[in-house]
């Protein structure tokens, strides 16, 4: 849920050009921390200024005062929240083995003792102890915030929890896990419109302070932020610019591990794949409780929600947080000759486990025990850092968020394309980025396994198909396929006689499909979807190290864990096949690979429903196909008739 600017809560219904689905975020991150691990509330006015420096990254209304929202994540605050819990008349066990958990709740009263009543018991029955309420104090009109922001407004409460006697702090990590994806989930399906129900943080490291305010609101607003007593070794700022959205509270960042400058270009079929491991994912640190924390991605996240999901979801599971990283953001490691072998095999291999969240990104994370930021391949997001001689780091998005004597400076840079920037608070130290990556290449036999078990296409029955041309039917064919004159002289006759792409002017002139007065087909009504942010144009031949059509296919394992088998698929430089190719894929019948073609083709006999119908029999059939053990499904629009018309999926 989100806010409307008419002051309800969840995003308007799609209409027009507008649809919720494509939220995005183009906005301005940065941390500052001592790499020592040494807690100080001099970290936070730093982050603070940092913040309000990056004021213009974020966005604001019609409302000047009405920001389109900022927050900082630090770690958890011993000494301050030893103080409150006194105060509220009890006491916290050691450090990492209670948290403080930062929620938004409904306005309604008697809502919102309902949602307390319902979160408790839930706690409880997760085998948690619970402590406490804290109403968080925040100052509204000190820090002068608009009507919008003030009309949206949850009521911002801390939830107070123990780990049971025994548990390590891991156990009591996942627990909470499971215990705020089952009560974020109950009452979410519950809450009426026009409130909210949402969980900032729940960690027994981190706590995050957030809101639809501008980063000069943000202090003000909350004066927990301004007493000197709270103390923190990492300070994680976002100022955010809610590109072509509507501001929300629960959307503004930090996320409960990271932020985000940018946007996830491959975002619906990340949150789909995810969606489908979910009938494969299981742990034994979680056991029969795997299904209480579905779905792994929450409904109505942004991009940057929806990667902080996947991301807390790897970190419970046992991964760490740098390997984490490394699988969802790899570099371009494709076309990098230079790049060491043994971390080309772990590239490799986590591809055939998870795809990368591809987009002009600038991520910084954390989970209290480090702090790091990462480019995308591309490095189409700037990210600037300085460390200096009393052991302070400062990465922003850009360079003078915070004055910093030259002769203090100790190093400084800018991170690189894919590269890691990564401090290790264990070791006070930043780590580079080699070392930090070579320790993961070579935690398994990784290249060894690959070997074994992933196959190439020239693995296969020999190449001996046959064209299937029929000059018969080529005109019929290409009409129904939407080949036009226009396309035939100046896209595929430069490609067929002079072997080179077609030139163009910069730009398309042509009309959207539907502005067109032309005929078009179907699948011209859906490709209006691209970057919602100005990039710059990526030219794939000058560009080629970053550029990659490599692609798997076959079964994906159980994401959770590393066996020789998961990496059991067919490597494909390009997912543009041959006829060959094809007839080698449809072939495929063993123990690994069993395929199944689909036929995609629907009566255009002008019967109503028809296409529709066609589309259920699909999936119909590959759910049939998926339950007899086939895992290629090969869906083809081939067969077309006289009376049966392909279906575009293009």
């Amino acid at each position: 849920m989100a806010n409307r600017l008419d002051g309800k809560i969840g995003f308007p219904d799609a209409v027009g050009l507008y649809d919720p689905a494509q939220e995005r975020d183009a906005c301005g991150v940065g941390f500052v921390a001592n790499i020592k691990g040494v807690a100080s509330h001099g970290i936070l006015a730093d982050a603070y200024h940092v913040n309000s420096r990056m004021d213009h990254r974020g966005g604001c209304g019609f409302e000047e005062n009405t920001g389109d929202g900022a927050g900082i994540l630090t770690a958890m605050p011993d000494a301050f929240f030893r103080t409150i819990a006194g105060q509220l008349g009890f006491e916290l066990p050691e450090a990492g083995l209670y948290s403080v958990g930062n929620l938004f709740l409904p306005r309604l009263e008697t809502l919102r003792v309902s949602c307390q009543e319902t979160i408790e018991q839930i706690v409880r029955d997760e085998g948690l102890t619970f402590l406490g309420w804290r109403a968080v104090p925040i100052a509204p009109d000190t820090a002068n915030i608009g009507p919008a922001a003030q009309a949206a407004m949850p009521f911002i409460a801390q939830l107070f929890l123990a780990s049971p006697t025994g548990d390590s702090e891991a156990e009591f990590a996942r627990k909470l896990y499971i215990a705020r994806k089952q009560f974020s989930g109950r009452l979410q399906a519950l809450m009426p419109d026009d409130q909210l129900d949402y969980a900032c943080s729940l960690s027994p490291r981190v706590i995050v302070y957030k809101g639809m305010l501008t980063p000069s609101q943000l202090f003000p607003f909350y004066p927990d932020l301004t007493n000197t007593d709270y103390e923190t070794h990492l300070a994680m700022v976002h100022s955010r610019f809610s590109t072509n959205t509507f501001p929300s509270w629960d959307r503004a960042q930090p996320n409960r591990y990271m932020s985000h400058n940018g946007e996830i270009n491959t975002l619906r079929g990340n949150q789909n794949w995810m969606t489908a491991r979910q009938g494969t994912v299981s742990s034994p640190l979680f056991g029969d409780n795997i299904e209480k924390i579905f779905p792994l991605v929450e409904p109505d996240c942004s991009d940057s929600g929806t990667f902080d999901n996947v991301l807390e979801f790897l970190l419970l599971s046992g991964r760490s947080l740098q390997e984490s990283i490394m699988m969802m953001i790899p570099e371009a490691w494709q076309q990098d000759k230079n790049m060491p072998q043994e971390k080309r095999d772990f590239y490799e291999y986590n591809s055939a486990l998870m795809e990368p969240w591809d987009g002009p990104a600038s991520i910084a994370f954390t989970d209290g025990h480090y702090i790091g930021a990462v480019l995308d391949r591309n490095g189409l997001r700037p990210s600037r850092y300085y460390v200096t001689h009393d052991d302070k780091v400062i990465m922003a998005s850009e360079v003078g968020v915070l004055p910093v004597d030259p002769a203090n400076v100790k190093l400084k840079g800018r991170l690189q394309p894919g590269k890691m920037f990564l401090v290790d608070f264990f070791e006070g130290r930043l780590i580079p980025d080699e070392e930090l990556k070579q320790e993961f290449a070579k935690k398994r036999p990784y290249g060894q396994w690959l070997a074994e078990h992933k196959l190439e296409l020239s693995d296969l029955a020999p190449d001996d198909a046959e064209l299937h041309y029929d000059p018969e039917t080529l005109v019929q064919r290409m009409q129904a396929f939407g080949y036009t004159v226009e396309t035939m002289q100046f896209m595929l006759l430069p490609l067929v006689t002079e072997a080179r792409d077609p030139l163009g002017s910069m730009g398309n002139d042509s009309a959207l499909a539907c502005l067109s007065d032309k005929s078009r087909m179907i699948y011209d009504y859906f490709k209006q979807l691209f970057a919602q942010v100005s990039n710059p144009p990526i030219d794939p031949i000058r560009e080629a190290v970053i550029m990659s059509l490599y692609t798997n296919l076959g079964s994906q394992g159980n994401i959770l864990t590393e066996t020789p088998e998961h990496c059991r698929q067919i490597h494909l430089d390009t997912p543009v096949l041959s006829n060959g190719q094809l007839d080698k894929i449809k072939a495929l019948n063993d123990d690994s690979f069993k395929s199944y073609t689909i036929n995609a083709t629907f009566s255009a006999t002008n019967r109503p429903g028809a296409l529709e119908r066609a589309i259920d029999e699909i999936c119909a059939n590959a759910e049939r196909a998926t339950l007899m053990g086939c895992n290629v499904l090969i869906v083809s629009n081939k067969d077309i008739t006289e009376n049966d018309a392909p279906i575009p999926y293009r």
